[in-house]
């Protein structure tokens, strides 16, 4: 009885040893192994994130984890960069990136490459085209002031309006000089609840920025009747700190963003409503 106790002991001590040794060799072979470097980045629901995801298997494949931080707004992800929870964010355009600098003094950032463009359209139930609005018809609008020197040009553009000369992209409300048909734009709302005020049929049109009017599911070709031009779109753009501008991971990034299978991916999934950056 006691030889075969002592050879079920003999037994238990050989197989603990062996699990030791595996461990052993196992950490031995994970310490040879270089870890990947995590790459945070904070954006939009669509299409902002969707290429984003489309991205993770080709930066993994240069050692990178991407880790994708969706957002609901256009305020937290540049919060979020400048303390430091998000390595870059991928949203905005020019125009609002300087805007919310000269707003926010310790907003130091810098961007470091243009991915895509999504024109601003505006959105009608009732109305085929701008030309159709009636007197006094109601327009709702982002409440961003960026997006106001995009949308209102769309209205000059249709021949509804008259801007004060050499505005541009500046443009604001005031600055209509002709209004023939006394268009009201006095209704802004946040850019986020857009798509769901054209749903519920409130106002006479809507301008709706494509990355919600996606999100919110429309159908752009059905329902949109005026766009920006494709020449004057401004790109949205991946931002980083001024600090980490030439980190290699962010190069990294905008190299896999600018590759050709994302181009790809953007081409096919938007089918021309989400535009590449030249």
């Amino acid at each position: 009885m006691k030889k075969v106790l002592s050879l079920v002991f003999i037994a238990i001590l050989t197989l603990a040893l062996a699990a030791c040794g595996g461990g052993e060799n196992e950490n031995a072979q994970n310490e040879g192994k270089e870890k990947n470097k995590e790459l945070v980045v904070g954006a939009s629901a669509v299409p902002h994130a969707e290429v984003l995801e489309e991205a993770v298997p080709l930066m993994k494949e240069k050692g990178i984890d991407l880790k994708v931080q969706v957002f609901q707004d256009y305020i937290l992800p540049n919060v979020a960069l400048r303390d430091k929870e998000l390595d870059a964010n991928y949203f905005q355009t020019p125009g609002y990136l300087e805007l919310q600098m000269k707003e926010n003094k310790d907003f130091d950032f810098v961007s470091v490459g243009e991915v895509h463009q999504e024109p601003i359209g505006i959105y009608s139930k009732k109305y085929d085209s701008l030309k159709d609005l009636p007197e006094g018809a109601k327009i709702i609008m982002s409440d961003s002031l960026s997006d106001h020197g995009r949308i209102l040009p769309i209205f000059e553009k249709e021949g509804v309006i008259k801007l004060k000369e050499g505005v541009g992209a500046n443009a604001r409300v005031e600055d209509i000089v002709e209004n023939p048909k006394n268009l009201d734009f006095s209704t802004l709302i946040e850019a986020k609840l857009l798509a769901s005020s054209f749903e519920s049929g409130e106002g006479d049109a809507v301008a709706i920025n494509t990355n919600y009017a996606l999100e919110g599911n429309l159908n752009i070709k059905e329902d949109g009747i005026a766009f920006e031009g494709s020449d004057v779109v401004p790109a949205n753009l991946i931002v980083v700190r001024s600090e980490d501008k030439d980190r290699e991971e962010i190069k990294t990034l905008v190299e896999v963003l600018k590759s050709d299978e994302i181009k790809q991916f953007i081409e096919d999934k938007y089918q021309g409503a989400v535009l590449l950056a030249e």
